[in-house]
């Protein structure tokens, strides 16, 4: 696939526009957004993210083509489970829910620049060390075994280390002074708690960038394509959690799917390389990744929906493996 750099421009344009357009929208009178409001802001993502693949398949071919949607059907799974830490997040810190959507805006915008940096970082790491491929590979399996271990359990934002560092150094109120990070209170500056929610958002972002870009470097070796899947999933997160933050708790299974698609994709990794070093190695094609993890996504909400209607009461968790003070003998809920 041959990306010019007038591409590349055009697409970080278009999704800087995309960007701004979702700042006028939250800079707007803060409210809390109803579900036909979120709906047709998940629409019209979805819809830019598939247009984009068409593009990209009758543009350059249907492998690239292939690729791309098999690394947004990664990135954008992916992406519910970082929903999951935003609720906790949001819930645990209390943030009242008219500022939710900035709160989210700025979480997708830390997640956009973080990721970016590790693409550009894991592009130059695959071209000059192909033995990357193995790196990555027992990344996401290690993330992979980490998560299903911890399925049933949640992270505690406030545990957070860095959460704790700047509670060491920085003064914090105990009350929200609407969107500022900072207000002076008997003359003295002191950030608000809107600050540590920024701050849990950020170093989770972070933490999740580890593991999404080596996932989607495992469908797709073209930077280009990595860089587009994460974007277009990232910029419908925010109207996401809107749309789907009454149905969050019902995936019970989510985290047994993801997984099991992180290991999956570790396994292809390592036998990429394999491949490339011994050829008699088979490795898994691209086609072959994209059934694979349609088929995941689709048994882990069919057994969700299943499990919940047979108890109602039962609740889906986090199970993210990004939390490092949790407790490995932690008793599961």
């Amino acid at each position: 696939m041959d990306v010019t750099l007038a591409l590349w421009a055009a697409t970080i344009a278009g999704i800087l526009v995309l960007i701004a357009l979702d700042f006028v929208t939250v800079s707007r009178k803060p409210h809390e957004v109803e579900f036909r409001e979120a709906a047709l802001w998940s629409v019209f993502y979805i819809g830019i993210a598939i247009a984009f693949g068409a593009w990209i398949w009758f543009s350059f071919g249907t492998t690239p083509g292939t690729e791309y949607f098999a690394a947004y059907l990664v990135e954008k799974s992916l992406s519910v489970d970082n929903l999951f830490v935003f609720v906790i997040i949001l819930t645990q810190f209390a943030v009242p829910s008219i500022y939710h959507q900035r709160v989210l805006l700025v979480g997708v915008v830390l997640a956009l620049v973080f990721r970016a940096i590790f693409i550009a970082i894991g592009a130059a790491a695959l071209a000059a060390f192909a033995f990357t491929f193995v790196i990555f590979g027992a990344i996401l399996i290690w993330t992979g075994i980490g998560l299903f271990r911890h399925r049933d359990a949640d992270p505690n934002p406030k545990d957070n280390a860095v959460v704790r560092s700047v509670r060491r150094f920085v003064p914090v109120t105990d009350e929200y002074d609407g969107t500022k990070l900072f207000t002076h209170i008997d003359g003295k500056r002191m950030a608000t708690p809107l600050f540590l929610v920024m701050i849990a958002i950020g170093s989770t972002d972070l933490l999740f960038a580890l593991d999404s870009i080596p996932a989607t470097f495992g469908v797709t070796q073209e930077p280009y394509l990595v860089f587009a899947a994460n974007a277009f999933a990232l910029l419908g997160l925010r109207a996401l959690y809107f749309l789907l933050k009454g149905l969050l708790d019902k995936l019970v299974y989510l985290s047994v799917g993801l997984a099991l698609i992180l290991v999956f994709i570790g396994v292809k990794l390592v036998l990429l390389w394999a491949h490339e070093t011994w050829p008699a190695v088979p490795k898994i094609e691209t086609s072959t990744s994209l059934i694979v993890i349609a088929a995941v996504l689709t048994i882990t909400a069919l057994a969700s929906w299943w499990a919940v209607r047979r108890d109602p009461d039962r609740i889906a968790h986090a199970g993210t493996v990004t939390d490092p003070h949790r407790d490995d003998d932690e008793p599961k809920a």
